[in-house]
C-alpha cells in the first residue's frame, strides 16, 4: 500500500497548497467556509473524487474538538430534525460523486458555491414559524451538497440565522450538524470506495498546512472587524470558485 502512495508535485501541489492554507485559516478564523475555498481548488487539483474525501478527513479532526463543548448547549429539538435530513441526503450525494461525469462535477460545484455565496451575501433567512419538514429540508439539502463536495452548511446556516436563537446555541448546533455531515459524508465515501492510497498522498501534504491554518487563523481572531473579515472571506471564496471553472484549463 506504501508504493501506491503518491505525493502531489508541479501545478497540482502548487493549489493543494494555496487551498489547504487558506481555507485553514478561514476556518480557524470564523469558524466557516473552508470547505466553500478548499473544495473548488482542490478539485481542479485532483478532481472531485478525490477532493471531496480529502476534504473530509482533513475538517473531521477540526470539528471533532468543537463536539464536546457543543453537545452541552446546542438543544436536541433543534438538532435532530437537521440531522435526519443530513441522512436522507447525503447517500444520494455520495451516489452522484461515484457516478457523474468528473467535468460535469467541477461545473457543477463552482456553480453551487457561487449561489451558495450568493445566498450568503445576500442575507436571506428564513424566519418565521414552521413545521419540523422544513428543517429536514434543509438537513437534506445540505446532505446531498456533504456527498457530492462536503459543503453542507449554508443551507443550515442560512435556516438557523433565522431562528430566534441565542448566538451560542446557534454555533453549537451548527458544529453538531457538521460533525454528522462529516461523519456520514465518510462512511459513504468509504462505502463507495473513494477512500484510498490516491488520498494519502494529498493528505500528508495538505494535513500540516490546513492545521496550521487553523491555528493561526484562530489566533488572528478579534484583529479585523467582522464586517471586514466576513468581506474578505466572501471574497476569497469567490475567487477560488471562479479560478477552479474548467475554462481556465488552457491557460493553466
Amino acid at each position: 500500500m506504501i508504493a501506491d502512495i503518491v505525493l502531489p508535485q508541479g501545478a497540482t501541489l502548487t493549489w493543494l497548497v494555496i487551498a489547504a492554507l487558506v481555507a485553514g485559516l478561514a476556518r480557524g478564523f470564523s469558524g466557516f467556509g473552508a470547505g466553500l475555498i478548499f473544495m473548488p481548488l482542490a478539485a481542479m487539483a485532483l478532481g472531485m473524487r478525490q477532493a471531496a474525501p480529502l476534504m473530509l478527513l482533513l475538517e473531521f479532526v477540526a470539528i471533532l474538538s468543537l463536539v464536546r463543548g457543543a453537545w452541552h448547549v446546542a438543544p436536541r429539538a433543534e438538532v435532530v430534525p437537521l440531522s435526519l435530513g443530513l441522512v436522507l441526503g447525503t447517500p444520494l450525494g455520495i451516489l452522484v460523486l461515484a457516478n457523474a461525469d468528473a467535468l460535469a462535477l467541477r461545473w457543477g460545484v463552482a456553480l453551487v458555491i457561487l449561489a451558495l455565496l450568493g445566498l450568503l451575501i445576500s442575507g436571506w433567512r428564513l424566519r418565521g414559524q414552521h413545521g419540523p419538514a422544513v428543517p429536514v429540508a434543509f438537513g437534506a439539502v445540505g446532505g446531498l451538497l456533504a456527498g457530492i463536495a462536503t459543503i453542507s452548511g449554508p443551507p443550515a446556516m442560512a435556516y438557523l440565522l433565522g431562528r430566534d436563537l441565542p448566538k451560542q446555541q446557534v454555533r453549537a448546533i451548527f458544529n453538531l450538524y457538521l460533525s454528522a455531515g462529516d461523519i456520514l459524508a465518510l462512511l459513504g465515501c468509504l462505502a463507495a470506495g473513494l477512500v484510498g492510497p490516491q488520498v494519502i498522498g494529498p493528505l500528508l501534504v495538505t494535513g500540516p498546512l490546513y492545521g496550521f491554518g487553523i491555528w493561526a487563523g484562530s489566533r488572528m481572531f478579534g484583529l479585523a472587524s467582522e464586517v471586514t473579515f466576513r468581506r474578505t472571506c466572501y471574497g476569497l471564496i469567490a475567487a477560488a470558485a471562479l479560478l477552479s471553472l474548467p475554462i481556465w484549463d488552457g491557460m493553466r
